[in-house]
């Protein structure tokens, strides 16, 4: 028998400074440097490098709002010029479309809206909204049917390698996210090239608007940006930002890294962190403080693809620390997803927009191994595909859940 390994006060010292230079190295080249957070006093003079300060909103500040509005009344004005429509026209009904987040779960949107073309019954879009993985959809969606293979493709033939690869853990640790996510930019940007933003401008000069939310994470609040209004500048740094946009508004804190933005403030520099714009919402419309029926008398629909099941997720929960917030933040988020809906019905009731929800239905269910695993994206895109080939009944207000059945509000009661 061998005799056994001594391990002596001087080796445990050699050890010890070994493992000390391995965390010092991954300090240093995990950690990721960043100019200084606009300061509190200065974002009212923000705009990003390159671009006017119009091309996005704040929805909570009330001077965004107040340009939100203003803007919308000028693509009024396009559209009737488009249309060929004297200026005191009224305009003929208008459709409008928000896509939720949901990671993976997108591969229902996508199949709803690829099935919605096959049936022939798809409308064109006055108004399209995307979070996370709704934004990734969006331009596609806003785009119409000729850009539906680029929809199946990205919610059909990727897997997490084409999303993001693992970072070691030592190196996440002192790192900003526990993933690389240089797949998903290659992705997007293959996805959303050139002539897909040029596209967009020219329905921006249609009076047609996309919209994308991230979250300012220094800021705390959501951020909206007009894609149309990007896309129309004609810059050419207009695609790198909007790939920007798209990427950080699925950055989900930790696991992917932020997207910092350059803006400056007065001749000043700074650096904005953007991350998953579910962070705030799963999925929005318009600014809560803008009565849109106010400004402009017409009549609307709204359309909403809600990426995730409504019905409660049984499990039974490990008694250990991660599995326990874990399931919190799923909670958290699915609990968030309802509150949206419900507060996007009681704005389309004020503002008299007809109101339609679409969901992944309580009766889908498959093995879903890991994160982006194809087979489910597939499974799930049949899904929604058959449904609106096939006429889906949309919601007609957010459900209530009652034991995993849902209850529509009975028409007296509405």
């Amino acid at each position: 028998m061998e005799n056994p390994k001594v391990i002596t006060p001087k080796f445990r010292r050699l050890e010890a400074i070994v493992l000390l230079a391995l965390l010092l190295i991954a300090s240093a080249c995990g950690r990721e440097s960043r100019r200084q957070a606009v300061p509190s006093d200065l974002q009212a003079h923000v705009n990003v490098i390159g671009f006017p300060r119009d091309i996005r909103y704040f929805p909570l500040d009330a001077g965004h709002v107040t340009q939100f509005e203003n803007d919308y009344l000028r693509t009024l004005d396009r559209e009737k010029e488009f249309l060929g429509l004297p200026k005191d026209a009224v305009l003929p009904p208008s459709v409008n479309l928000a896509i939720s987040g949901g990671g993976d779960n997108g591969a229902f949107g996508a199949g709803l809206l690829t099935g919605w073309s096959e049936a022939g019954t798809r409308p064109v879009f006055k108004l399209v909204t995307g979070v996370s993985t709704g934004a990734l959809m969006a331009p596609f969606a806003f785009l119409g049917p000729a850009y539906d293979d680029r929809l199946r493709a990205l919610y059909t033939n990727v897997s997490m390698s084409d999303i993001a690869v693992k970072r070691m853990a030592l190196f996440a640790f002192y790192g900003d996210a526990m993933t690389d996510n240089s797949p998903l930019r290659k992705l997007v940007s293959k996805a959303v090239d050139q002539r897909v933003l040029d596209a967009i401008a020219v329905e921006h000069d249609k009076g047609r608007i996309l919209l994308v939310a991230t979250t300012n994470l220094d800021l705390r609040n959501a951020v909206i940006w007009n894609v149309t209004k990007i896309a129309a500048t004609r810059r050419p740094e207009a695609l790198d930002l909007v790939h920007r946009i798209l990427i950080a508004s699925a950055a989900i804190p930790g696991t992917f890294p932020p997207v910092m933005i350059d803006v400056e403030a007065e001749g000043k520099r700074y650096q904005e962190m953007h991350v998953d714009g579910g962070t705030v919402s799963q999925v929005f419309i318009y600014p809560a403080a803008i009565h849109l029926q106010q400004l402009a008398r017409r009549q609307r629909s709204l359309y909403i693809i809600r990426n995730a099941r409504l019905d409660p997720d049984w499990a039974q929960v490990d008694r250990r620390t991660l599995p326990i917030a874990f399931r919190a933040i799923r909670t958290l988020i699915q609990s968030q997803g309802m509150g949206d809906l419900y507060r996007i019905y009681a704005i389309a009731t004020r503002d008299k927009l007809d109101y339609n929800l679409a969901y992944i239905p309580r009766d889908f269910y498959y093995p879903h191994k890991a994160d982006f695993d194809t087979t489910y994206m597939r499974a799930l895109f049949a899904v929604g595909e058959r449904l609106a080939k096939n006429g889906y009944e949309w919601a007609k207000s957010p459900p209530v859940i009652v034991s995993g059945v849902d209850i529509q509000p009975s028409k007296e009661s509405e």
